[in-house]
């Protein structure tokens, strides 16, 4: 008696996997390309699950020297007089500088804008103020950056809207530009003025 060798089996399916996996990537993209000509596809848009929701439970401390009170979740319990945008940044943020006259702008119009110092030394986020100015009619000190997890904030800048009730109905990752503001934000306040 003579042992059979174990018969090998034909690995052609693993010549179709690549094949399977570029058509599978190829029509991600063709949907992705749909989605940006018929606007369901933003890819700005980063998605949260506060969307819809109040604020999660904080409270943080005056950035000390700015003359500001400090921000708490009870400050964005409706109701509110307006809509109230919610501003994370920092002074070591570059694309912060580049979203801050939207704010100014935004403020000087009456736009309630709340402020998240997020991870920053108190003197250089106190120049930043007095370099660019002040939107902020209330701001907070994230120092251990613990309200920023709580939020789901990726990075600084970061804004939210909230509506006249406290909800949150808005959220942008990255600085609120000039287009930003006058084609996304704009509508959204006049919604929820």
């Amino acid at each position: 008696m003579s042992e059979s060798a174990p018969q090998k089996r034909p690995r052609r399916w693993m010549l179709y996997a690549p094949l399977g996996l570029a058509a599978a990537a190829g029509a991600g993209f063709y949907a992705m390309l749909q989605g940006l000509q018929d606007g369901s596809y933003n890819p700005r848009g980063v998605p949260s699950v506060l969307l819809g929701k109040p604020p999660p439970d904080f409270s943080l401390p005056a950035l000390d020297g700015v003359g500001l009170p400090a921000l708490a979740s009870a400050d964005l319990r409706g109701p509110l007089p307006g809509p109230v945008l919610v501003n994370f940044w920092a002074s070591w943020c570059a694309p912060c500088i580049i979203e801050h006259p939207q704010l100014m702008r935004l403020s000087r119009e009456g736009v309630a804008v709340y402020g998240i110092n997020y991870k920053d030394r108190i003197p250089e986020a106190g120049a930043f103020l007095q370099r660019h100015g002040n939107p902020y009619r209330r701001l907070g000190r994230d120092e251990p950056g613990r309200t920023a997890i709580d939020w789901g904030v990726y990075g600084v800048p970061e804004t939210y809207l909230l509506d006249r009730q406290g909800m949150i109905r808005w959220r942008w990752a990255g600085p609120i530009t000039a287009d930003t503001l006058e084609n996304e934000l704009r509508p959204l306040l006049r919604r929820y003025a």
